[in-house]
């Protein structure tokens, strides 16, 4: 073989050795975490958060109600 292709055989053996397996198995770990959804616990923090969202929308709304009704110009610029 040529002094080129001998330089190329120790990298790329490291390569498929070593980073492909290790690369292949986080892979696939991240693929199976996504399949199986969310956990319970982050379940409960997305419904928190959820109503805690709904909760300030309607603070939101009440907030414009009550200042069309006090200062109905203060949506213009």
């Amino acid at each position: 073989m040529s002094e080129l292709a001998w330089a190329l055989v120790a990298p790329l053996n490291i390569f498929l050795f070593l980073v492909v397996p290790i690369w292949l198995v986080l892979h696939y770990r991240s693929k199976r975490r996504l399949d199986e959804g969310l956990g319970e616990s982050a379940r409960q923090r997305l419904e928190q958060a959820l109503h805690q969202a709904e909760q300030l929308a309607e603070r939101v709304e009440t907030l414009e109600r009550l200042l069309d009704q006090e200062v109905p110009e203060w949506r213009r610029p």
